[in-house]
């Protein structure tokens, strides 16, 4: 029978205890809050910080004026940490100041603050650096003066678009990560015609100087981060800058310098392969000459091909040249079809059209002249024609042979580094750090997931959209760290969880892990006199395994045994 006295009510816990608890032990906050003493808002800066992340990674699309009813089922006090909030005290008005004092308080240094908290808690390496900007497509006027006027204000402004979305406005992102768990540790928003020139060095250079002033001394030269990026990271100038600030790199080389061309050779003497040999690479020193009075500089390139690069740049260019033989053999036929004055016409107009020939291409040409009278009917024998006319007529042929050399000389593309010494960083080291630059694209990907992002943008104030970067960098910050110590514990211990095929794995992501925790609620039982208790319910072991392993503070949030 039903005690009228008490009341039960039911809130949605789910996987926001995982998300929370990360919050809790790099103390976001407390961080946010201590920049904010004396303020007497209801809900403070780092509480309503939270409550956004939260929100962010409730993956539930929802614009910021409906956060209120976000929480509406949601254990605040458990998530947030305060007894005197309620779900209508997080509206827009409160958010909105949030993030004009984000905005105000330098983001990018706010974030710096953030990630090294997250670096002590969690423990993660920071050997190798990945840095890359992209743009994010937005709907909107976003005045372009105004932003001119403010200049520390990002532009919003039409730029080459990543999202192919070239009609609409846009603004840019720059995100350093660390290659062991993908962990970001660096953001800047730029704007949104910035170029990777510019603005890769430029994050370099402060992502570097944020990590010197981390440490209580100074970094011995083996100690330095190495710092991974595109090809938009080099150039002579840039070099210049990274070698003046002491700065080790490791970047693609563009291949549109004459040295550079130079240097690719399928069948040079030297190639090494990987193991497993899916991997080959020849290294060489090069002298790049100096400029400006400045001294030459030393820079190790290696010319890394593979199978798969091999059999996918092959692929490539045979359905190119079966498009370019197509066009090819359309021009000589129109060719063809016109008549010349003299053979040297016709050859000249041979030359001209195949001029531009690929090297893979050959013509066989062969001329036809056709003798002109000036009366109809058969000429007699010692008849001399009137005039006299020249066709030509190609066939195209192509040459196995160079169309090997061609698809593996594109198989092959150099990256370069200043760090010379092979036993500092060894070719196959080099190969693979470089290829860890996946792990800021994939950070990139999980910003623009649809689910994630949509609910972002709908901001009009530039200065708030800068904030809202913060936000997305930070609810990127949380899921990794918690992926990372999951994946690390596993590892440590040898243990598994289900997959969503139910079978064991090692390295779970953490979207499986929410979605594993989807249903999780708290019971609150309340008397008449106000007093009651509280219970998590649907904590199967399959949970409490997963919140042994990230540690305390995730199974007091869930009640989970230790």
């Amino acid at each position: 029978m039903e005690n009228p006295d008490v009341s039960y009510t039911v809130e949605r816990l789910d996987h926001l205890g995982i998300v929370a608890g990360v919050c809790q032990e790099i103390g976001l906050a407390e961080f946010l809050d201590e920049h904010t003493r004396g303020s007497r808002q209801r809900v403070s800066v780092g509480t309503a910080t939270l409550a956004m992340v939260l929100n962010g990674l409730g993956f539930t699309n929802r614009r910021l004026y409906l956060v209120p009813r976000f929480f509406e089922n949601k254990p605040i006090e458990r998530l947030l940490g305060r007894e005197d909030i309620k779900a209508e005290d997080l509206n827009d008005d409160c958010l909105g100041r949030t993030l004009d004092w984000l905005y105000d308080h330098d983001v990018t240094r706010l974030f710096a603050g953030i990630a090294r908290r997250a670096r002590e808690a969690f423990e993660f390496e920071r050997r190798c650096l990945h840095v890359d900007t992209t743009s994010f497509s937005v709907s909107g006027e976003y005045e372009e003066e105004a932003a001119e006027e403010a200049e520390e204000v990002i532009c919003i402004t039409h730029g080459y678009s990543r999202d192919h979305r070239a009609d609409l406005k846009q603004w840019m992102l720059a995100l350093g990560t660390t290659c062991e768990g993908e962990i970001p540790s660096f953001m800047r928003p730029l704007d949104g015609n910035s170029s990777d020139k510019v603005t890769l060095v430029a994050a370099v250079e402060a992502l570097q100087q944020q990590l010197r002033e981390e440490e209580d001394t100074d970094l011995l030269d083996e100690d330095e981060p190495i710092f991974v990026a595109d090809s938009g990271l080099y150039g002579e100038k840039n070099m210049l800058r990274l070698a003046e600030a002491g700065v080790r790199w490791v970047s693609r080389v563009p291949e549109t310098s004459t040295m550079a061309r130079s240097i690719i050779d399928p069948d040079a003497p030297d190639w090494r392969s990987s193991s497993d040999g899916q991997l080959r690479w020849y290294r060489r020193e090069v002298k790049l000459a100096p400029s400006d009075g400045e001294e030459g500089r030393l820079e190790r390139w290696v010319v890394v091909s593979g199978q798969a690069t091999e059999e996918r740049a092959r692929k490539t260019l045979l359905r190119k040249i079966d498009k370019e033989q197509q066009r090819w053999e359309r021009a000589l036929r129109r060719l063809a079809s016109r008549r010349f004055a003299c053979e040297a016409d016709a050859r000249g107009a041979l030359a001209k059209e195949t001029e531009r020939l690929p090297a893979y291409f050959k013509v066989k040409a062969t001329l036809k002249v056709t003798s002109h009278y000036d009366t109809p009917g058969r000429p007699g024998k010692d008849r001399e024609p009137t005039s006299r006319s020249w066709r030509v007529k190609g066939k195209l042929r192509v040459l196995e042979e160079k169309v090997e050399g061609e698809w593996r000389r594109r198989a092959c593309y150099i990256l370069g580094t200043n760090v010379l010494d092979p036993e500092t960083l060894s070719e196959e080291e080099l190969i693979a750090t470089y290829k860890g630059q996946g792990s800021v694209e994939r950070g990139f990907g999980f910003l623009k997931d649809p689910l994630f992002s949509a609910s972002t943008f709908y901001v009009q104030k530039p200065e708030r959209l800068v904030a809202l970067s913060f936000i997305m960098v930070v609810c990127l910050l949380v899921y990794r760290l918690a992926e990372h110590r999951l994946r690390r514990r596993l590892a440590q211990t040898g243990e598994s969880i289900p997959n969503q095929l139910n079978k064991p794995t090692a390295r779970p992501t953490m979207r499986w892990v929410f979605q594993l925790f989807e249903g999780i609620e708290l019971l609150i039982i309340r008397s008449a006199t106000g007093i009651g208790s509280q219970r998590v319910l649907r904590v199967e072991p399959a949970h409490a395994k997963i919140l042994r392993l990230l540690g305390p503070t995730f199974q007091k949030i869930y009640e989970a045994p230790t």
